[in-house]
Protein backbone atom coordinates (compact mmCIF):
# COMPACT_ATOMS: atom_id res chain seq x y z
CA UNK A 1 0.00 0.00 0.00
CA UNK A 2 1.37 3.34 -0.94
CA UNK A 3 0.97 6.04 1.86
CA UNK A 4 1.17 9.89 0.08
CA UNK A 5 2.42 12.91 2.31
CA UNK A 6 -1.08 14.15 1.94
CA UNK A 7 -2.79 11.07 3.53
CA UNK A 8 0.01 11.06 6.33
CA UNK A 9 -0.93 14.86 6.86
CA UNK A 10 -4.18 14.06 7.06
CA UNK A 11 -4.62 11.49 9.13
CA UNK A 12 -2.26 13.39 11.79
CA UNK A 13 -4.68 16.37 11.50
CA UNK A 14 -7.57 14.16 12.39
CA UNK A 15 -5.49 11.99 15.20
CA UNK A 16 -5.43 15.47 16.49
CA UNK A 17 -8.29 17.16 15.77
CA UNK A 18 -10.29 13.86 17.95
CA UNK A 19 -7.31 14.37 21.17
CA UNK A 20 -8.77 17.77 21.15
CA UNK A 21 -12.18 17.36 20.80
CA UNK A 22 -12.29 14.36 23.44
CA UNK A 23 -9.73 16.07 26.07
CA UNK A 24 -11.57 15.97 29.22
CA UNK A 25 -12.12 19.11 31.12
CA UNK A 26 -13.17 17.11 34.29
CA UNK A 27 -12.58 14.32 36.13
CA UNK A 28 -12.07 10.89 34.79
CA UNK A 29 -13.08 7.81 36.56
CA UNK A 30 -11.47 4.26 35.76
CA UNK A 31 -14.74 1.89 35.75
CA UNK A 32 -14.37 -1.97 36.07
CA UNK A 33 -17.40 -3.77 35.04
CA UNK A 34 -19.17 -7.05 36.51
CA UNK A 35 -17.82 -10.07 34.61
CA UNK A 36 -20.96 -11.83 36.07
CA UNK A 37 -24.53 -12.32 34.76
CA UNK A 38 -26.59 -11.41 36.22
CA UNK A 39 -25.31 -8.00 37.10
CA UNK A 40 -25.22 -7.28 40.47
CA UNK A 41 -25.89 -3.43 39.87
CA UNK A 42 -28.99 -3.64 38.89
CA UNK A 43 -31.43 -4.97 41.89
CA UNK A 44 -34.85 -6.15 41.83
CA UNK A 45 -36.76 -4.54 44.77
CA UNK A 46 -40.36 -5.75 43.53
CA UNK A 47 -40.93 -9.41 41.48
CA UNK A 48 -42.71 -6.88 38.61
CA UNK A 49 -39.19 -5.59 37.92
CA UNK A 50 -37.62 -8.70 36.89
CA UNK A 51 -39.28 -8.95 33.79
CA UNK A 52 -36.98 -5.58 32.86
CA UNK A 53 -34.01 -7.04 33.66
CA UNK A 54 -31.95 -8.05 30.97
CA UNK A 55 -30.20 -11.39 32.31
CA UNK A 56 -27.19 -10.89 30.16
CA UNK A 57 -26.75 -7.51 30.39
CA UNK A 58 -24.48 -5.33 32.59
CA UNK A 59 -23.49 -1.64 33.47
CA UNK A 60 -21.30 -0.15 30.77
CA UNK A 61 -19.08 3.24 31.00
CA UNK A 62 -19.15 4.71 27.50
CA UNK A 63 -17.45 7.82 28.31
CA UNK A 64 -16.31 9.97 31.38
CA UNK A 65 -13.96 13.60 31.95
CA UNK A 66 -17.35 15.98 32.05
CA UNK A 67 -18.27 18.27 35.04
CA UNK A 68 -21.91 17.56 35.34
CA UNK A 69 -23.43 15.54 32.82
CA UNK A 70 -27.12 16.06 31.88
CA UNK A 71 -29.98 16.22 29.52
CA UNK A 72 -29.28 13.28 27.23
CA UNK A 73 -31.18 12.93 23.93
CA UNK A 74 -30.52 10.13 21.97
CA UNK A 75 -31.37 10.35 17.72
CA UNK A 76 -32.01 7.02 15.93
CA UNK A 77 -31.66 8.45 12.35
CA UNK A 78 -27.62 9.36 13.59
CA UNK A 79 -27.26 6.84 15.95
CA UNK A 80 -25.96 9.07 18.26
CA UNK A 81 -26.18 10.39 22.07
CA UNK A 82 -26.08 14.59 23.00
CA UNK A 83 -25.64 15.26 26.78
CA UNK A 84 -24.38 18.58 28.62
CA UNK A 85 -22.03 18.94 30.30
CA UNK A 86 -23.10 22.59 31.77
CA UNK A 87 -20.23 23.63 34.16
CA UNK A 88 -18.01 23.49 31.15
CA UNK A 89 -20.23 25.07 28.53
CA UNK A 90 -20.41 22.38 26.08
CA UNK A 91 -22.92 19.69 24.85
CA UNK A 92 -21.02 16.28 24.30
CA UNK A 93 -21.71 13.64 21.40
CA UNK A 94 -21.53 10.02 21.68
CA UNK A 95 -22.01 7.46 18.86
CA UNK A 96 -20.66 3.31 18.59
CA UNK A 97 -18.66 4.76 15.58
CA UNK A 98 -16.51 7.91 16.96
CA UNK A 99 -16.93 7.84 20.48
CA UNK A 100 -17.22 11.01 22.22
CA UNK A 101 -16.88 13.99 20.96
CA UNK A 102 -17.54 17.53 21.64
CA UNK A 103 -20.91 19.01 19.92
CA UNK A 104 -21.44 22.70 20.17
CA UNK A 105 -19.19 24.67 22.49
CA UNK A 106 -19.81 27.57 23.62
CA UNK A 107 -23.50 25.80 24.62
CA UNK A 108 -24.95 29.03 26.47
CA UNK A 109 -24.90 26.29 29.62
CA UNK A 110 -27.35 24.12 27.87
CA UNK A 111 -29.62 21.81 30.48
CA UNK A 112 -32.17 19.66 28.85
CA UNK A 113 -32.47 18.33 25.60
CA UNK A 114 -34.84 16.83 23.67
CA UNK A 115 -35.94 15.70 20.10
CA UNK A 116 -39.52 17.46 18.14
CA UNK A 117 -41.30 15.06 16.22
CA UNK A 118 -39.36 16.05 13.46
CA UNK A 119 -36.33 14.59 14.58
CA UNK A 120 -34.72 18.38 15.60
CA UNK A 121 -32.80 19.05 18.71
CA UNK A 122 -34.19 21.62 20.94
CA UNK A 123 -32.59 22.71 24.10
CA UNK A 124 -33.23 24.84 27.22
CA UNK A 125 -29.79 27.05 27.72
CA UNK A 126 -30.08 27.14 31.19
CA UNK A 127 -27.66 30.65 31.74
CA UNK A 128 -26.60 33.71 29.90
CA UNK A 129 -29.58 33.16 27.63
CA UNK A 130 -32.04 31.48 29.42
CA UNK A 131 -34.17 30.58 26.65
CA UNK A 132 -35.34 27.44 24.29
CA UNK A 133 -34.25 27.12 20.97
CA UNK A 134 -34.26 24.46 18.44
CA UNK A 135 -31.72 23.48 16.26
CA UNK A 136 -32.70 23.42 12.35
CA UNK A 137 -31.76 20.40 9.96
CA UNK A 138 -29.21 22.86 8.65
CA UNK A 139 -27.57 23.54 11.80
CA UNK A 140 -29.61 27.62 12.10
CA UNK A 141 -30.98 28.13 15.51
CA UNK A 142 -34.33 29.69 16.03
CA UNK A 143 -35.32 31.23 19.39
CA UNK A 144 -38.32 29.43 20.48
CA UNK A 145 -38.78 31.31 24.09
CA UNK A 146 -36.68 33.55 26.13
CA UNK A 147 -39.10 35.75 27.79
CA UNK A 148 -42.86 35.61 29.70
CA UNK A 149 -44.85 38.87 30.02
CA UNK A 150 -42.18 41.20 29.06
CA UNK A 151 -39.41 39.20 31.71
CA UNK A 152 -36.56 36.91 31.38
CA UNK A 153 -37.24 33.52 31.92
CA UNK A 154 -35.29 32.10 34.61
CA UNK A 155 -32.98 29.19 34.12
CA UNK A 156 -34.79 26.90 31.79
CA UNK A 157 -34.06 23.39 32.93
CA UNK A 158 -35.53 19.98 31.41
CA UNK A 159 -38.10 19.88 28.67
CA UNK A 160 -40.22 17.05 26.73
CA UNK A 161 -42.27 17.59 23.45
CA UNK A 162 -46.00 15.85 23.07
CA UNK A 163 -47.15 14.07 20.19
CA UNK A 164 -49.57 17.18 19.11
CA UNK A 165 -45.72 19.37 18.35
CA UNK A 166 -46.30 21.37 21.84
CA UNK A 167 -43.12 21.78 23.91
CA UNK A 168 -43.13 21.29 27.84
CA UNK A 169 -40.15 22.93 29.65
CA UNK A 170 -39.35 23.34 33.73
CA UNK A 171 -38.06 26.74 34.50
CA UNK A 172 -36.55 26.95 37.95
CA UNK A 173 -33.55 29.29 38.91
CA UNK A 174 -30.54 26.95 39.30
CA UNK A 175 -28.65 28.69 36.27
CA UNK A 176 -28.54 32.09 38.02
CA UNK A 177 -28.19 31.15 41.18
CA UNK A 178 -24.36 31.19 40.95
CA UNK A 179 -21.40 30.83 38.99
CA UNK A 180 -21.14 27.52 38.77
CA UNK A 181 -23.69 26.59 35.92
CA UNK A 182 -23.55 29.62 34.40
CA UNK A 183 -23.53 33.45 35.27
CA UNK A 184 -25.05 34.76 38.75
CA UNK A 185 -28.20 37.16 38.17
CA UNK A 186 -31.41 37.95 39.48
CA UNK A 187 -34.59 35.75 38.83
CA UNK A 188 -37.04 38.47 36.82
CA UNK A 189 -40.03 35.98 36.84
CA UNK A 190 -42.17 35.67 40.25
CA UNK A 191 -42.49 32.37 40.14
CA UNK A 192 -40.73 29.12 38.84
CA UNK A 193 -43.03 27.77 36.43
CA UNK A 194 -43.62 24.63 33.96
CA UNK A 195 -44.50 26.43 30.56
CA UNK A 196 -46.09 25.17 27.31
CA UNK A 197 -45.21 26.62 24.11
CA UNK A 198 -47.84 26.25 21.59
CA UNK A 199 -47.84 25.02 18.04
CA UNK A 200 -48.55 28.82 17.61
CA UNK A 201 -45.81 29.82 19.53
CA UNK A 202 -47.31 31.27 22.15
CA UNK A 203 -46.12 30.94 25.86
CA UNK A 204 -48.03 29.67 28.84
CA UNK A 205 -47.11 29.11 32.10
CA UNK A 206 -49.37 25.89 33.03
CA UNK A 207 -47.87 24.84 36.48
CA UNK A 208 -46.79 28.49 38.73
CA UNK A 209 -47.02 26.90 42.33
CA UNK A 210 -44.10 24.43 42.11
CA UNK A 211 -40.30 25.94 43.66
CA UNK A 212 -37.80 25.01 41.49
CA UNK A 213 -39.50 22.53 39.10
CA UNK A 214 -37.22 19.97 37.89
CA UNK A 215 -37.66 17.07 35.47
CA UNK A 216 -40.71 16.30 33.68
CA UNK A 217 -42.41 13.78 31.49
CA UNK A 218 -45.74 12.76 30.14
CA UNK A 219 -47.52 9.13 30.62
CA UNK A 220 -47.41 6.62 27.55
CA UNK A 221 -51.31 8.22 27.07
CA UNK A 222 -49.84 11.70 27.91
CA UNK A 223 -53.16 11.85 30.15
CA UNK A 224 -50.66 12.54 32.88
CA UNK A 225 -48.05 15.07 33.14
CA UNK A 226 -45.26 14.55 35.91
CA UNK A 227 -43.47 17.08 37.54
CA UNK A 228 -40.22 16.73 40.01
CA UNK A 229 -40.49 19.47 42.46
CA UNK A 230 -36.91 19.92 43.42
CA UNK A 231 -37.97 22.43 46.74
CA UNK A 232 -40.73 20.34 47.70
CA UNK A 233 -41.88 20.34 51.06
CA UNK A 234 -40.67 18.38 53.24
CA UNK A 235 -38.74 16.25 50.56
CA UNK A 236 -38.32 16.71 46.51
CA UNK A 237 -41.45 15.09 45.50
CA UNK A 238 -42.96 13.95 41.68
CA UNK A 239 -46.15 15.25 41.27
CA UNK A 240 -48.76 14.72 38.87
CA UNK A 241 -51.43 16.21 37.09
CA UNK A 242 -54.49 15.33 34.45
CA UNK A 243 -53.28 16.84 31.41
CA UNK A 244 -56.23 18.36 29.37
CA UNK A 245 -56.73 18.70 25.27
CA UNK A 246 -56.59 22.42 25.42
CA UNK A 247 -52.95 21.67 27.55
CA UNK A 248 -54.41 22.99 30.57
CA UNK A 249 -53.58 21.08 33.81
CA UNK A 250 -55.51 20.00 37.16
CA UNK A 251 -56.12 17.44 39.74
CA UNK A 252 -52.13 17.61 41.33
CA UNK A 253 -51.10 14.63 43.44
CA UNK A 254 -48.51 13.59 44.80
CA UNK A 255 -46.93 10.32 43.03
CA UNK A 256 -43.34 10.09 44.79
CA UNK A 257 -41.97 11.24 48.17
CA UNK A 258 -37.83 11.00 47.77
CA UNK A 259 -38.26 11.06 51.21
CA UNK A 260 -35.06 13.09 53.63
CA UNK A 261 -32.68 11.30 51.52
CA UNK A 262 -32.94 11.00 48.56
CA UNK A 263 -32.66 13.14 45.36
CA UNK A 264 -34.99 13.19 42.16
CA UNK A 265 -33.97 15.36 39.10
CA UNK A 266 -34.60 13.92 35.54
CA UNK A 267 -36.19 10.79 34.48
CA UNK A 268 -38.23 9.08 31.88
CA UNK A 269 -41.52 6.74 31.47
CA UNK A 270 -41.28 3.50 29.30
CA UNK A 271 -44.10 2.21 27.49
CA UNK A 272 -45.79 0.13 30.90
CA UNK A 273 -45.93 3.76 32.41
CA UNK A 274 -43.16 3.04 34.82
CA UNK A 275 -40.65 5.75 35.65
CA UNK A 276 -36.92 5.66 35.67
CA UNK A 277 -35.93 8.23 37.63
CA UNK A 278 -32.25 9.45 38.62
CA UNK A 279 -31.42 9.09 42.46
CA UNK A 280 -28.90 10.51 44.29
CA UNK A 281 -28.18 12.17 48.07
CA UNK A 282 -30.12 15.48 48.34
CA UNK A 283 -26.92 16.63 50.70
CA UNK A 284 -29.00 16.79 53.41
CA UNK A 285 -26.99 16.57 56.54
CA UNK A 286 -27.74 15.30 59.80
CA UNK A 287 -29.26 17.30 62.89
CA UNK A 288 -26.23 16.31 64.84
CA UNK A 289 -22.17 16.54 64.84
CA UNK A 290 -19.98 13.22 64.26
CA UNK A 291 -16.71 13.52 66.06
CA UNK A 292 -13.79 12.16 63.58
CA UNK A 293 -10.59 12.73 64.29
CA UNK A 294 -11.23 15.44 66.85
CA UNK A 295 -13.29 17.56 64.22
CA UNK A 296 -17.21 17.62 65.08
CA UNK A 297 -18.85 17.22 61.22
CA UNK A 298 -22.14 16.94 60.07
CA UNK A 299 -21.75 14.45 58.03
CA UNK A 300 -24.99 13.49 55.19
CA UNK A 301 -28.14 11.52 56.38
CA UNK A 302 -27.66 9.19 53.84
CA UNK A 303 -24.25 7.72 51.83
CA UNK A 304 -24.06 8.66 48.71
CA UNK A 305 -22.74 5.26 47.75
CA UNK A 306 -25.74 3.30 48.53
CA UNK A 307 -28.07 6.33 46.92
CA UNK A 308 -26.52 7.23 43.47
CA UNK A 309 -28.27 5.31 40.67
CA UNK A 310 -31.63 4.99 38.90
CA UNK A 311 -34.83 4.17 41.07
CA UNK A 312 -38.03 2.66 39.00
CA UNK A 313 -41.34 3.33 40.26
CA UNK A 314 -43.84 1.59 38.96
CA UNK A 315 -47.14 4.20 37.45
CA UNK A 316 -48.44 4.09 41.28
CA UNK A 317 -45.24 5.39 43.17
CA UNK A 318 -44.07 2.19 44.47
CA UNK A 319 -40.32 1.71 44.42
CA UNK A 320 -39.48 -2.12 42.10
CA UNK A 321 -36.15 -1.86 40.99
CA UNK A 322 -32.65 0.29 41.50
CA UNK A 323 -29.65 0.34 38.96
CA UNK A 324 -26.61 1.39 41.61
CA UNK A 325 -23.83 3.40 39.58
CA UNK A 326 -20.96 4.76 41.02
CA UNK A 327 -21.65 8.00 40.46
CA UNK A 328 -24.60 10.30 41.35
CA UNK A 329 -27.40 10.08 38.25
CA UNK A 330 -28.84 13.74 37.53
CA UNK A 331 -30.89 12.33 34.02
CA UNK A 332 -31.50 9.55 31.73
CA UNK A 333 -33.27 8.52 28.39
CA UNK A 334 -34.02 5.43 26.26
CA UNK A 335 -31.98 5.04 23.13
CA UNK A 336 -30.28 2.91 20.75
CA UNK A 337 -30.91 1.53 17.61
CA UNK A 338 -34.12 -0.75 19.07
CA UNK A 339 -34.98 1.83 21.94
CA UNK A 340 -33.80 -0.11 24.31
CA UNK A 341 -30.84 1.33 25.90
CA UNK A 342 -30.90 3.12 28.99
CA UNK A 343 -28.51 6.06 28.86
CA UNK A 344 -27.73 7.70 32.19
CA UNK A 345 -25.63 10.84 32.34
CA UNK A 346 -23.98 10.60 36.01
CA UNK A 347 -21.84 13.21 37.23
CA UNK A 348 -18.85 13.04 35.33
CA UNK A 349 -19.48 10.16 33.63
CA UNK A 350 -21.93 8.35 30.65
CA UNK A 351 -23.13 4.52 31.33
CA UNK A 352 -25.80 2.48 29.55
CA UNK A 353 -27.10 -0.49 30.18
CA UNK A 354 -29.31 -2.77 28.06
CA UNK A 355 -32.65 -3.09 29.58
CA UNK A 356 -36.43 -4.99 27.99
CA UNK A 357 -37.84 -1.50 28.32
CA UNK A 358 -38.34 1.14 25.30
CA UNK A 359 -39.12 4.75 26.21
CA UNK A 360 -42.73 5.88 25.70
CA UNK A 361 -41.88 8.59 23.51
Amino acid sequence: MTVSRRTILASAGAAAATAVASRAMGQSFAFKPNQRYPDSAVEILDPSFAKYRLYSSTLEQLASGMRWAEGPVYFPDGGYLLVSDIPNNRIMKYSEKDGSTVFRSPSNYANGNTRDRQGRLVTCEHSVTRRITRTEKNGKITVLADSFEGKRLNAPNDIVVKSDDTIWFSDPTFGILGDWEGFKAKPEQANTNVFRIGTDGKLTAVITDLVNPNGLAFSPDEKKLYVVEWKGTPNRSIWSYDVAADGSVSNKSKLIDAADQGALDGFRVDRDGNLWCGWGSNGALRSEPTEINGHKVYQLKGKPEDLDGVMVFNPQGKPIGFIRLPERCPNLTFGGPKGNRLYMASSHSLYSLYVEAHGAT
